[in-house]
């Protein structure tokens, strides 16, 4: 059984113009052409669609996405990691509900806020050992401490900031932007900035250190938790490639 571009496009919540796209970057190819010049999908081809659709949920852009399938010809194991990791993150996000709504109820009802429930599902320390081990217990403490001192609307624009900055990166990287452009080195610079602000890292408060700069370029290609905020390891590599030009540059 095969179903017809317009009934996957339809199914999926996308486009046919963006199924004939992944069909010409290699991506996602028919099962068929028929002879009205129509294309169709097989069983297979849904399941690769699924992993394509859940990786660009994960933040990865096209090329990243195309990586990462060719690295995993095996769909079910595949699958099961991100089946793992969308029920980690379900938890996670089903916490942060329950935080938000209970922080709403208790402002509505006028009572007293606790910091337990409001912060639970929000942890920022969960990377508190490897900043220790890579910079030091005083580099994760002054940071842990400059972290709790901010307003609840101070962290927010802070992670929308972040947010922006990786998104941007990402969209650069698909873009095949050359690390050594005017484009890429302003975000570089961005980059460079963002660091500056945070207390612990090597180098504050004029910025980070030529060393700690190109080392955490390399920490974003070796570590795919962090290579998936630019886009997986194509997107990674390309920033760690900016910050190095960036590095020689300026540092």
């Amino acid at each position: 059984m095969d179903w017809s571009i317009q009934d996957i496009a339809r199914l999926a919540g996308t486009t046919s113009r963006t199924l004939r796209h992944y069909g010409e970057i290699g991506l996602l190819e028919p099962s068929r052409i028929g002879g009205n010049g129509y294309r169709y999908y097989d069983a297979d081809a849904l399941v690769r669609l699924q992993r394509i659709l859940m990786l660009r949920e994960l933040g990865l852009g096209l090329p990243a996405i195309a990586e990462v399938l060719r690295g995993q010809r095996d769909d079910a194991t595949a699958l099961l990691r991100h089946l793992h990791w969308l029920r980690s993150e379900q938890q996670r996000i089903a916490e942060q509900a329950a935080s938000v709504e209970t922080t709403i109820r208790k402002l509505e009802g006028g009572e007293q806020l606790m910091a337990e429930e409001m912060l639970n599902g929000f942890d920022h320390t969960q990377y508190k050992r490897e900043v220790e081990e890579r910079w030091g217990a005083e580099a994760y403490a002054e940071s842990d401490t400059w972290w709790r001192s901010q307003s609840a609307e101070q962290k927010a624009r802070w992670q929308a900031e972040s947010a922006e900055l990786g998104k941007d990166w990402a969209d650069a990287a698909a873009a095949a932007v050359d690390p050594a452009s005017d484009a890429a080195q302003d975000l570089a610079r961005r980059q460079f900035d963002w660091l500056a602000a945070i207390p612990g890292t090597p180098g504050f408060p004029k910025g980070p250190t030529k060393e700690y700069f190109v080392g955490l370029g390399e920490m974003y290609v070796a570590d795919d938790r962090f290579a998936a905020n630019y886009g997986g390891g194509a997107g990674a590599a390309f920033v760690r490639d900016a910050m190095a030009v960036y590095a020689d540059r300026n540092l």
